[in-house]
């Protein structure tokens, strides 16, 4: 399969496409062929290794794995524990950065950030939903102190 893959840490330009060995599920995995898949500020800190933290989740001396946090999908396969999805399910999710979004497959843990996508939404509108939509929600709440009844413009 296409994955794309870093060279190292630093600017865009550290990333290629490669092939890889598609990945194969776990018995408690999902194996989804990915249709959308998103860069969130997530993404562009563990390609960047900054901050410094970082670098302990995404490799100390340069990023290893797949990039990619935010995905929507069709699932292909599960392993024989996966009770909630079954192929041809319609799904959305998230991973940890440096696991594989931004490939054409990707596994991931029946229990981790994954559900079925809304009917009569598409790939393209739930696929950042995830991150990018909980860490927007974290800044309102938070940062902005967002109450009911405010109100906030969406340029985008």
């Amino acid at each position: 399969m296409k994955a794309i893959q870093y060279r190292g840490y630093g600017a865009p330009e550290v990333l290629h496409i490669a092939e890889v060995a598609a990945p194969t599920p776990k018995p408690n995995e999902v194996l989804v062929r990915v249709h959308e898949a998103i860069l969130t500020p997530t993404d562009t800190s563990a390609r960047l290794g900054k901050p410094f933290i970082v670098r302990f989740f995404s490799g100390l001396f340069g990023p290893k794995g797949i990039p990619g946090t935010d995905f929507a999908g069709v699932v292909e396969a599960v392993g024989d524990k996966v009770t909630r999805f079954q192929p041809g399910d319609q799904v959305f999710g998230a991973k940890s950065p440096s696991t594989g979004a931004h490939a054409e497959y990707l596994t991931i843990a029946e229990t981790g950030v994954l559900t079925h996508l809304p009917e009569g939404m598409a790939f393209s509108e739930t696929a950042g939903m995830c991150d990018a939509a909980m860490t927007a929600l974290t800044f309102l709440r938070d940062d902005a102190d967002l109450q009911p009844g405010q109100r906030v413009l969406i340029n985008g």
